[in-house]
């Protein structure tokens, strides 16, 4: 549905919890129920009615809306076509890019419009094929020849905008963008192997089953001093609520670490941060999490958590991620171990190979 973009703003909460939409005078009632702005998401708007839940998601002058309930969802639409001047576009099937495809199993959401439109603009519609988006580490190349600057910060803008349903990307788009600054021929070639894989992945997508169940798990992970030029590490995290991933980060972390041991903790860390806004988003749903399982593939990391006599060996660890430990002695988060095989956060991390990066 698309209209004014002031749709929704200008709304109150009358009696007994019901909602009116409008300038207050041709306002009319909505429905009852408890209204709720979502902390997270402030053009969010979750209303829980009697026999149901309602939700708006505003952007600019789109509107994404659903419920529970169908009756309310004529209802809804039907009171705002009669408030505002707005078209009703129908079933979700695209909103800023995105492309989604419902069905009774569940939603797909790709970005390949967006990707084959990318392609074609720079000319990689009939190259070989890549495998993978990355084979190996960058630096700053100091002695390598420059390029057009322009060129490199739109291939990385293009870029940017497609890990939003591509996520296998993010640590490889990441990285090139850290030379945005100063780009040389050898990024410039990374890059270009990006393209190379996009091409023969234009259909790729992200997958989110009906049949799943409101677990929030995450998992952690991180490349010791990974970075050539500041021998920083990089963290990898994502989160899936049952089967379905819904966020991931691939971020360089700020510090320098001594060990393996504590650049997975400051991963762990940044980790259990996410799960905090994640958790806050899913209880404006209506669907809190008590606690929280986290995912490590590093012993070392796990027993920090738990052991307080290894105070000694973490004391250099920024304080901000020392909380972990009250975390983990509240019960409100489990860190468990997984193999490094299976830790699906290692895409986020460092450059695979072909048949791990296809396994993962």
């Amino acid at each position: 549905m698309t209209g004014n973009k002031n749709v929704l703003v200008n709304y109150k909460e009358g009696k007994e919890g019901a909602v009116t939409f409008g300038d207050g005078n041709k306002g009319q009632n909505f429905g009852k129920g408890d209204l709720v702005l979502n902390g997270v998401a402030p053009l969010t708007v979750v209303l829980y009615l009697t026999d149901g839940i309602f939700f708006a998601h505003i952007y600019v002058n789109d509107i994404i809306f659903g419920s529970t309930c169908e009756s309310e969802v004529t209802r809804f639409v039907e009171l705002m076509q009669s408030e505002f001047e707005m078209s009703l576009i129908g079933d979700l099937s695209y909103f800023l890019g995105l492309q989604i495809k419902q069905s009774e199993q569940g939603m797909f959401i790709s970005q390949s419009k967006y990707t084959k439109s990318m392609l074609e603009k720079i000319g990689f519609t009939q190259v070989k094929h890549a495998h993978t988006p990355t084979t190996s580490k960058l630096n700053k190349d100091e002695s390598g020849d420059p390029v057009d600057p322009t060129l490199y910060h739109s291939m990385i803008g293009s870029l940017l905008y497609l890990t939003a349903s591509r996520p296998n990307i993010s640590f490889s788009v990441g990285l090139c963008a850290r030379y945005q600054a100063n780009a040389k021929q050898s990024h410039l070639t990374a890059v270009k192997r990006i393209f190379e894989y996009l091409a023969g992945t234009v259909e790729f997508g992200l997958w989110y089953s009906c049949d799943t169940y409101m677990s929030l798990v995450g998992y952690s992970d991180s490349d010791w001093a990974g970075s050539l030029d500041d021998r920083k590490s990089t963290s990898g995290v994502c989160f899936y609520i049952g089967n379905n991933l819904v966020s991931w980060i691939s971020k360089k972390q700020h510090s320098i670490s001594l060990s393996t041991a504590e650049a997975e903790y400051i991963a762990v860390g940044s980790c259990y941060t996410q799960l905090i806004w994640l958790n806050k988003m899913l209880t404006d749903y209506g669907y809190p999490q008590k606690s929280f399982t986290l995912f490590c593939d590093n012993t070392s990391t796990i027993n920090i958590s738990k052991n307080p006599v290894q105070h000694s060996r973490t004391k250099h660890i920024d304080m901000r991620y020392q909380f972990i430990r009250n975390m983990v002695e509240s019960k409100m988060l489990t860190i468990s171990h997984i193999s490094t095989n299976a830790q699906l956060a290692d895409l986020f991390t460092k450059a695979l190979d072909a048949q791990t990066y296809a396994h993962l």
